[in-house]
């Protein structure tokens, strides 16, 4: 296991991981004898735990904002024949319901943007979007020219600053007597949306640029934070939303122009994107080698610009990725929570999860515990259903291993191999009997599992969500040793003795000994919420297991099931008769 791997190696992981289970339930009973199911287990019950405090629900309770209004023309800057600029460096202070937004007239820039109704993983700071690495790349909305070179740095220069008298604005002017640039930003007091606009003239000329937002985006202290960031835009030709990430600019920064609705740069929970007041916008991913807080090998993050035309006029939303508060916005602004491949499944369960939550537990680690066990209870027909192919799989062992010693000296390679198949599968077919159908119950969770897993890593109302001991379900556990996944894995020992074996001789149930090993190997670093899915699946599973035990009665005794007639062989055999 890697701990420093990528966000994407989870996701790698869980598709490995039920790649080699279907190998190696299929491939054991290939290549293994089949012998008598063994003993039954004594049942052992389940344990309760306790409730804990309700979560707070922050973007929630985050109020709509207004709509946003249809932003004034820039007007141009004239030709700047006196040189305008400060003498010292100074900051602007930006403070609403939602935001703390520090501003510096040292190129025109943000140094920090807070979200108040948010923390950083620690829960002691609010979150700060920001990435300050120094000199190493500019601080967002630094201007980037792409091909033309300005005769100064424009993200280094000091600019004159006068911010409005409601404290809600700021504008930023500079000129050196050729070249001058205009920024001006607009705040509200209850909304996460603003406004930025730009413009760079030189000898009265305007000026192409992007502004960027370089240095990473979003909770810096996260895990594999770097991995988790990308930029975002929506194509509204294709209806299609499409994002970028680090690796997609390591041979040189690029851009996407069109008619997108918005773009600009995400995090797994939050996003800064800007919405143009024309129909065409530009974005552009960069790709910068940083060495983050407390870590020793640089990494790539991933970095942002955005342009409308020549004067940009933007409206920007920098928030969190709250489906509701999204909506309200703008509907397209929506796709921005992606709920991935199974989609049909992941957004209605976690709307189910939601609702559990706000009305029965009051606690998201309690909600994936009783919507849990809800789908395993719709599963358990399907379950009792396995149960008994299983067991009439344990009555037919003894004339499958009839079969196998027929023709244990033939080789897989040789044409009367077929023959062997033939007949096994019609003693399959007369007991009416799939031997994979124990593999289905495992094959049906797994958009379940892939549901949770996307529910855990978007949805903002995940994030920071308590249980028991767990201080963020959407992240791994924060104790040194991970409790969860051991707890699963003994889970898992236990599960797979009471499951009956449908015929494993003892060489093949040491391999399938391997199966919690995996369990554990893909569930260490996952988020702990994902792993508690897994673990109460497993409780239910041998909850339903103890039942069916106690209820089925004993397979029917080999002795009493119809002979199989074996395919004729192309040899000719003699009869024998009495006389």
């Amino acid at each position: 296991m890697n701990p420093n791997g990528p966000e994407k190696g989870m996701e790698k992981r869980l598709l490995l991981a039920f790649a080699l289970m279907m190998v190696v339930l299929m491939g054991a009973q290939y290549f293994f004898k089949p012998a008598p199911a063994p003993k039954a287990v004594q049942p052992v019950a389940p344990t309760k735990t306790e409730q804990a405090a309700k979560t707070e629900e922050a973007a929630k309770t985050t109020p709509a904002p207004p709509p946003a209004s249809k932003p004034t023309p820039v007007k141009p800057i004239p030709g700047a024949e006196h040189p305008v600029q400060a003498a010292s460096e100074s900051t602007a202070i930006i403070d609403t319901d939602l935001y703390h937004v520090v501003l510096t007239n040292k190129g025109g820039v943000v140094k920090s943007w807070l979200l108040k109704r948010f923390h950083d993983i620690s829960g002691k700071n609010q979150l700060n979007l920001v990435h300050d690495f120094g000199d190493a790349v500019p601080l967002p909305f630094a201007i980037g020219t792409k091909d033309h070179k300005l005769p100064f740095d424009p993200n280094k220069v000091l600019y004159s600053m006068k911010q409005s008298p409601d404290g809600l604005g700021v504008t930023f002017e500079y000129s050196d007597g050729k070249t001058s640039i205009l920024k001006t930003f607009t705040f509200h007091k209850d909304s996460y949306l603003s406004n930025v606009r730009s413009e760079v003239l030189e000898n009265d000329t305007p000026v192409p640029h992007v502004l960027m937002w370089r240095g990473g985006f979003g909770d810096q202290e996260v895990r594999n934070a770097s991995s988790q960031q990308r930029t975002v835009h929506y194509d509204a030709a294709s209806s299609k939303l499409i994002t970028k990430s680090a690796k997609d600019a390591k041979n040189g920064a690029f851009s996407d122009t069109g008619d997108f609705t918005f773009g600009g740069i995400e995090d797994n929970f939050f996003a800064a994107v800007a919405l143009p007041s024309s129909s065409s916008l530009e974005v552009r991913t960069y790709s910068d080698d940083l060495k983050p807080l407390k870590e020793e090998k640089a990494e790539q993050f991933v970095g942002a610009g955005f342009a409308s035309g020549a004067q940009n006029d933007l409206t920007l939303f920098v928030g969190p990725k709250d489906t509701d508060l999204l909506r309200q916005i703008n509907p397209k602004l929506e796709k921005l929570v992606d709920w991935g491949f199974f989609g049909v499944i992941a957004k209605p369960l976690f709307l189910f999860v939601n609702w559990v939550n706000d009305h029965w537990t009051f606690n998201y680690g309690w909600a994936i515990i009783v919507v849990t066990m809800i789908i395993n209870l719709v599963l358990f027909p399907l379950k009792i259903s396995q149960l008994k192919s299983s067991k009439r799989m344990q009555a037919l062992q003894p004339r499958l291993k009839a079969i196998n010693e027929k023709y244990k000296s033939i080789g897989l390679r040789d044409p009367r191999k077929a023959q062997q198949n033939q007949e096994v599968m019609a003693l399959y077919k007369e007991a009416g009997v799939n031997p994979l159908g124990g593999c289905l119950p495992l094959i049906i969770q797994l958009p379940f599992l892939y549901a949770f897993y996307r529910v855990l890593e978007i949805a903002i109302e995940m994030r920071g969500a308590h249980w028991l001991w767990v201080t963020d379900l959407s992240q791994p556990e924060t104790l040194a040793i991970h409790l969860l996944p051991l707890i699963l894995i003994a889970s898992q020992f236990y599960a797979q003795r009471l499951t009956p074996a449908t015929g494993m001789d003892p060489n093949q149930q040491k391999m399938m000994m391997f199966m919690p090993l995996l369990y554990g190997f893909m569930f260490y670093y996952a988020s702990a919420g994902l792993v508690l899915y897994w673990l109460t699946s497993n409780v239910a599973m041998i909850a339903q297991q103890l039942i069916i035990n106690r209820m089925m009665p004993h397979p029917t005794p080999a002795g009493n099931v119809p002979a199989v007639t074996a395919p004729a062989s192309k040899s000719p055999v003699k009869k024998t008769v009495k006389k």
